[in-house]
């Protein structure tokens, strides 16, 4: 069953639909007095400049009684105005509502267009008094009435097209803005989905390390779990959040790093060469978890002898630079591809394109031993008080021309 034309359908769970506000405005008497003076001083001119070209004629008249009268016409219409407005709002000209319209704004045209030819022509009556002229009120009401409807009537509708317009026009902005909210939330929505697919993944991959390592070492293992333990803490901790702090994501790694070098000892050996205004820049969370996940093991885990990972982070310009490199075998470009389908790759690809569409760069390169990845995003400082804290044991800021780690696992 659909809602009421005048509700949209709850999605967030809350059990009721949300109300959508109508579109309204008021009136601003400034400009609507700005507008009439300026429309008055053009019709006293217009009248003036008539009467003066046809001399032989005495007008009725002097100047300033034509001013007069013209600045009447249009304040009378401007105190008119918020009346007009306000049928034009609620009885609007649409396709489900026309003849409700037409039924309204009908009658009230004509009652208009009377009632200002009548006070109109009370102006009159009050300068002919003030002049001690004749002036037969009820005559003239009828005589402006045969003349001047049809103006008096476009007058009125001129207001209700210009009051249509406008409430177009703001609702037109408004549907503008509750779309790009809307894809906001789209975009929001999908990152968080993407994000979500990384966390089984990653969680998978670890479980799996740790049933091998049992076999072979049963302390090891234990001390495995407790590592995880600490890093999901860590994941929970931070649910929700698109983006980090560069910052962050090397203390994330580093919970991930504790774990890996557990199975590999003294064979991974991690060097991280980090400028020190890249820490807090913010990246997309769990970006650098599948990076160095696959350099361990496409690179380190298929070699018998030590293998080497570095991370470098920098800036160019207006993006913030990271590279993975390790300096194992290499890969065939048959395993490559495969690799840039798998989850992890082809994921934090579909979050980096959701994020920043074409501002960022997500590139494979193969080396003569090894292989480097490189990621390029915008270039954004967190806000001062968004800025994660560094934990106890995590690491800590580098000195300037120092890299931020730089270990051997043991």
């Amino acid at each position: 069953m659909k809602p009421p034309a005048d509700r949209q359908l709850d999605t967030t769970g809350a059990g009721t639909d949300v109300q959508v506000t109508a579109v309204r405005y008021g009136v601003r008497w400034r400009v609507v007095f700005l507008v009439a003076t300026l429309l008055g001083a053009v019709s006293s001119l217009m009248a003036w400049n008539f009467t003066r070209s046809m001399p032989a004629i005495e007008p009725p008249w002097s100047w300033w009684m034509l001013i007069v009268l013209n600045y009447t016409y249009w304040y009378i219409w401007a105190v008119f105005a918020p009346a007009v407005i306000w049928l034009s709002q609620h009885f609007r000209f649409e396709r489900h509502g026309l003849l409700r319209a037409l039924a309204v704004h009908l009658p009230a045209v004509v009652v208009f267009s009377l009632t200002h030819i009548a006070l109109l022509q009370g102006m009159h009556w009050w300068l002919a008094v003030s002049q001690r002229q004749p002036f037969a009120w009820w005559a003239e009401v009828r005589r402006g009435a045969l003349l001047n409807f049809d103006w008096e009537m476009m007058t009125y509708w001129a207001i209700v097209g210009i009051s249509h317009a406008v409430l177009y026009y703001r609702e037109s902005r408004e549907r503008a803005v509750r779309a790009s909210q809307l894809e906001t939330q789209l975009v929001e929505a999908r990152l968080a989905t993407l994000q979500q697919q990384l966390h089984p993944h990653f969680l998978f991959n670890t479980l799996h390390a740790i049933s091998a390592l049992m076999h072979r070492d049963v302390d090891a293992a234990d001390r495995m779990l407790m590592r995880l333990s600490d890093l999901l803490r860590m994941t929970l901790d931070n649910i929700g959040q698109q983006e980090v702090t560069l910052e962050s994501e090397l203390e994330f790694l580093g919970k991930y790093l504790d774990i890996e070098r557990t199975r590999f000892a003294d064979r991974l050996s991690v060097r991280l060469d980090v400028q020190p205004e890249t820490l807090d820049i913010l990246v997309p969370r769990l970006l650098l978890q599948p990076l160095v996940e696959n350099a361990i093991k496409h690179g380190v885990a298929r070699q018998a002898g030590p293998g080497h990972i570095d991370i470098t982070a920098r800036r160019s310009n207006d993006k913030l630079w990271i590279e993975v490199r390790d300096d194992g075998a290499g890969l065939s470009e048959t395993a490559l591809n495969a690799l840039q389908k798998g989850i992890g790759v082809s994921t934090t690809r579909a979050r980096l394109q959701h994020q920043f569409g074409a501002e960022y760069r997500f590139e494979f390169h193969r080396l003569p031993q090894g292989l480097a990845v490189v990621v390029a995003i915008p270039w954004r400082r967190a806000e001062p008080g968004a800025m994660h804290a560094t934990e106890p044991g995590a690491v800590s800021r580098p000195t300037a021309g120092r890299p931020l780690w730089s270990w051997k696992t043991s």
